[in-house]
Parts: C-alpha cells; structure tokens; sequence
C-alpha cells in the first residue's frame, strides 16, 4: 500500500510539473537591457502567477547567488502575457534564469541566459558588441491568409540568428502582419500576436538576446495605414503587451518612440505611422510621417548625442531618391525628409546611421556630399515574408553597388575598434548563413570640433 501510495504521490507530482510546463505558451524573451535592470516577458496559456529566477555566474560559471523578480499574476485582459523587471542584476555579469509558473519551476529544451554591459567608460576602449536586425515576420496561418502560395515561410532563419549570437535583436516593423480579420479589433489583434509569437523557431533567439522593437504599417494596421487609423490607441496597447521596450512615446505623446543606447552607441527608434499624413492626401505644404513633437525630439537628441554612432530606427526607407512605395520621397514627405538632412548638415551631426525595414529587399545608401557628414541608410528586409525583386529597376543613385539582396536576409552589425576610431561592420546573411555582402562604415571625426573633457 505504501509503494502505491509513494507511487501515485511520484505520478501527480510529474504531472503538476507538466502542468506548469503546458501553461507557458510563448517565451520567455529578454526586453530591454540597462545597467541596472532588465525585462523578460512570457506569455501563458490562462491565468497563473508567474515569476523569474536569476542566478548570477562566476568566471568558472558557478551559481553565486539566487536572485528572484516578483511575482505577476497573469490575467485575460492582459492577454496572459507578464513583463517582470529583473532590478538586482550588476554590470559585466553572466546570469542563467529559470521560469516559475505557479511556483514549479518549467523545464525548457534551450538555454535561458544572458549577459549584462560592462562599464567601460574612463576605465577602457568601448567593448565590441554585436546585433542582428531585418523586418517583416510572416506567419502562414491559413485560416486567415490570402488564397494561393503562402506569403510565409523560411522560419530556420530565426535558428540561424540564434546560433550567431547577437547581444540583441533589432526588429524594424511589419513583426506581425494583422490580417483584414483583424485590424479593427482587440480581440484580433491580440489573436494575431499569440498565433505568431508561438512559433518554435523563435524562442532559443527570445530567450538568449534581448530585443527591442518598432511598428511598420503591418503590425499598426491596415496596409499603408496612418495617423488617422481609428483604433491606433489599441493597436500601441497590444504592442506594449507583447514588447518590452525600455519606453514609449516622448514628451508626453503617445507612440512606440523610444530610446536606448549600447555602450557608445545611441539608438533613436522612431514611430513613423501614429501621426502620419495620409498617403495619398494632396497638400502644396508639408506632410509628416514623424509628427512635429517627435522630430523636434530626434532633433534635440540628435544634437545632445556624443555616441561614436548615432542610429536612427524607422520602419520605411529615409535615403532612397526613387520616389516609389512609401520612401520618404514619395507621396509629399520629402520636405520632412530633408529637413532632418539639413538638421544634420547645419548641426555637423556626424555617423548618423538610419536603419530601416519595409521594402521586402535589402540594400545599403549613402548619401556624400563635399564639406558634410555622410549619411547612410541600412535597409534589411524580410526575415521572412515574401521579398520582393523590383527593386532590380529602381533608380537610386545612392545605393552603393553589390548591396542588393532579393531572398530572406537579415543583417549582422559588428561595432567594434578602439575609442574614437570605431567601425561598423555590416554583414548580411540569407536564411542559412550564407554571407552576401559586407561593408564596414568607418567613424568619421569633423576637424573644427574638439573631443569633450568627458571623453
């Protein structure tokens, strides 16, 4: 009788454990990352508290420590999804963390680590760092895709992103696609980022590299869709359910702005659809994408900023001259187009990068002119949708030659060199692993300016 009873209590026992495992439904991912805390969301199947274990290593990789985040009851109203703050980590530290849901810890088949920034400042060089980023994330779904071939497919891309290691992951927009199904409700919207955020290929890369993220038209709304999308205000509340960015919206309006910076490199990611003019809206004055409180903020970073580089993160192409789709020289933005150019000129903002999605093809810009900084645009798209091959007949003077790439891609940015002569090494990839092209963009240094005490 005792040998049934130890029996049965071994059988529940496995069975609860299996419990909590069959709960998490996607997850965990690492967020942001400061030098202080960090965020990891998870996504459960129903209600359940969960909560975050995180042990710091020592150089042999020891546990020295057990650390615990606090406990988050998951809920249907917050689509089950939890954001739980890690606020005891230390700088130059490599953790391992375990999930706990309903106290039982859940057992994974990828590791769960991560490892936080050193500080380098007046002591070192800048440490190397390296990150990954494209845009448009597909999932097929056929109950509600489009008739014909699948607009998804080669998912080992985000297997090969995991294996190369980036410290974090730029996602440029379009990471979900909302269907017509979907866009003008919560309940769609929420269904369109669970269905897709469930995908297995995705959780080894979630889990060991943090990730920061915009919107592109397809995960604000309707294609092509702007400011005057009526359920926007829904659309921010479901991207902040299933992100976690360090902020959103600045000065006190709403949006998916943000800002972060990685050692000596800042990174402005814009909203480029929440205050949009229309498209096809005929105006002989001005139009914006930005919004006048948005680009009076980049305007002012961008200043402020002493960063070796100077990213700026907006879903649709800023360089590209053609005039086609939605480049900021189409439809009547090129005026705010070129007023951010001319800011950058005036102000001799020097390494100012753009990286940008949308285009369903990848290329590299750049835009020289005589006496002022260079400006470059980094396009990489798709991860995995369908790309596209027009781009083959675009005029665009600026895109340097062999950058082209028509097949799912994505970037690999290396930022390393020594203080003030830094480099960046752009190296794109297709969904094997396979390099396509690389370009190093050197840091340029204005002669008439001095370096600041601070450096």
């Amino acid at each position: 009788m005792k040998k049934l009873i130890l029996a049965l209590s071994v059988l529940f026992s496995f069975l609860w454990v299996k419990a909590q495992e069959n709960l998490l439904l996607s997850g965990p991912m690492l967020g942001y990352l400061t030098m202080h805390e960090t965020m990891i969301w998870l996504q459960t199947k129903a209600a359940a508290t969960v909560q975050i274990a995180y042990y710091p290593l020592d150089k042999n990789g020891n546990i020295t420590d057990t650390l615990w985040s606090d406990k988050v009851m998951t809920n249907k109203n917050g689509a089950f999804t939890a954001h739980l703050k890690l606020d005891q980590i230390k700088p130059d530290t490599k953790y391992k963390y375990d999930v706990f849901i309903n106290n039982k810890k859940v057992k994974l088949n990828f590791p769960t680590q991560f490892k936080t920034k050193a500080i380098w400042r007046y002591r070192t060089d800048p440490p190397e760092f390296t990150f990954a980023s494209s845009s448009g994330t597909y999932i097929n779904d056929p109950k509600w895709d489009r008739p014909g071939k699948p607009y998804g497919g080669g998912y080992d891309i985000y297997t090969t992103i995991y294996k190369k290691h980036p410290d974090f992951v730029l996602w440029l927009g379009d990471n979900v696609y909302l269907r017509q199904n979907e866009w003008n409700s919560w309940t769609g919207m929420v269904y369109r980022y669970t269905h897709d955020r469930q995908l297995k290929q995705f959780q080894p890369l979630l889990a060991n590299s943090f990730n920061y993220a915009i919107w592109d038209d397809h995960d604000f709304g309707p294609n092509n869709s702007d400011g005057s999308f009526p359920f926007k205000q829904i659309s921010l509340k479901v991207f902040k359910l299933f992100w976690a960015n360090p902020s959103y919206g600045v000065d006190g309006n709403p949006g998916t702005t943000t800002f972060f910076n990685w050692n000596d490199v800042d990174f402005f990611l814009l909203d480029n659809r929440y205050y949009r003019d229309p498209d096809l809206m005929k105006t002989d004055g001005y139009k914006t994408q930005l919004g006048k409180a948005q680009l009076e903020w980049l305007k002012r970073a961008l200043v402020f900023s002493n960063a070796s580089y100077k990213v700026i993160v907006i879903g649709g192409q800023f360089l590209n001259p053609a005039g086609v789709y939605e480049t900021y020289t189409n439809f009547g933005f090129n005026k705010e187009r070129q007023a951010i150019i001319d800011w950058i000129y005036q102000q001799k903002i020097y390494n100012v990068v753009f990286i940008t999605g949308d285009r369903h093809h990848t290329e590299l810009d750049m835009l020289k002119k005589q006496g002022e900084p260079t400006i470059y645009d980094i396009t990489l798209s798709p991860f995995n949708s369908r790309p596209d091959v027009q781009a083959v007949n675009e005029v665009n003077k600026l895109r340097l030659p062999g950058t082209l790439v028509t097949e799912r891609n994505f970037g690999l940015i290396d930022v390393k060199g020594p203080w003030h002569n830094r480099k960046m090494v752009i190296t794109v990839y297709n969904v094997k692993g396979k390099e396509l092209w690389t370009y190093t963009i050197k840091q340029e240094h204005p002669q008439h300016k001095s370096k600041s005490k601070e450096d």
